[in-house]
């Protein structure tokens, strides 16, 4: 099934994302996991790579249960700044003989001490190189508060209308907790011509270990109301957890109000936290 093709109905799309289990777990690990949120039925899931963006054989595995045990279709990334042309194309081989049709082409996260490789530089690189290779539908990644190497607005916008015009059929957003920052992102990129289904990117918070990293990672802003709650509830982890169940509900319901084509739901692997938020939003959908 083409992803992209869920976005010809008015219907609000929900997805999740999960990654593979730590190389020192089994990838058995994650099954029950699997098998909770594919009863949430999302209209597909994705799965990452490995840590730090390094190659997992699991991604495959992983979508590859999804998409026959489970009856979910599935999303896979695949990343390039430590790869090879060649290694790219042993790990789309190994998509196309488990039926794995659509992936999500990332440059990925360069490793401390690992000195990336040459023959790709950029997502849009890698997206051309698997249409050309045929035989996928290919989703991107974009930064509503700016991609954190970019040098502004102006050249972020330019480097993702590179993504959509090598062939990336929608787009997938980093998370953030401004629902604002997505809107005026979303402008920008319909006046640069971007026209593709965007996906809002919502992680709920439900740890402060969690938040720091993250925000870290991508610098995603941290507004007033959701630093009060993070400040008032970050010794009740309970609590905590609820109110960042409670955030992230409250931001689907005005992305979907809002018209959003889609919201992509980042799970961490918890069942019980993407319940809570299908329970929230499930008949706004």
């Amino acid at each position: 099934m083409r992803i992209s093709d869920l976005y010809n109905n008015e219907k609000t799309v929900l997805s999740f994302e999960v990654f593979p289990p730590k190389k020192t777990s089994p990838i058995e690990s994650v099954y029950g996991v699997l098998e909770e949120l594919c009863d949430l039925k999302p209209a597909y899931m994705s799965v990452t790579y490995g840590a730090g963006g390094t190659a997992s054989d699991n991604t495959c595995a992983i979508a590859t249960r999804v998409k026959h045990t489970y009856g979910v279709e599935a999303l896979a990334h695949i990343t390039c700044v430590n790869s090879s042309k060649d290694e790219v194309s042993r790990v789309l081989d190994s998509f196309k003989e488990n039926d794995i049709e659509n992936v999500l082409a990332l440059r990925g996260d360069i490793v401390p001490g690992l000195p990336p490789k040459t023959d790709f530089h950029h997502a849009s690189e890698l997206t051309e190189f698997i249409k050309q290779k045929g035989g996928f539908y290919v989703a991107g990644a974009c930064y509503p508060e700016v991609h954190p190497e970019a040098e502004n607005e102006i050249t972020d916008i330019l480097n993702l209308k590179k993504k959509v015009d090598a062939g990336a059929e929608f787009l997938i957003s980093q998370l953030f907790f401004d629902n604002q920052s997505f809107y005026d992102f979303e402008k920008r990129c319909r006046l640069a011509g971007i026209t593709v289904p965007i996906e809002a990117g919502i992680m709920p918070v439900v740890n402060t270990k969690q938040i720091q990293r993250m925000v870290s990672l991508c610098g995603a802003s941290l507004p007033s109301k959701f630093s009060r709650i993070m400040t008032r509830y970050e010794s009740r982890p309970e609590a905590l957890r609820d109110a960042g169940i409670a955030y992230a509900i409250d931001q689907c319901v005005d992305l979907i109000s809002s018209g959003v084509r889609g919201i992509h739901l980042y799970t961490m692997n918890n069942p019980y936290v993407a319940r809570r938020i299908v329970e929230g939003v499930g008949k706004l959908l």
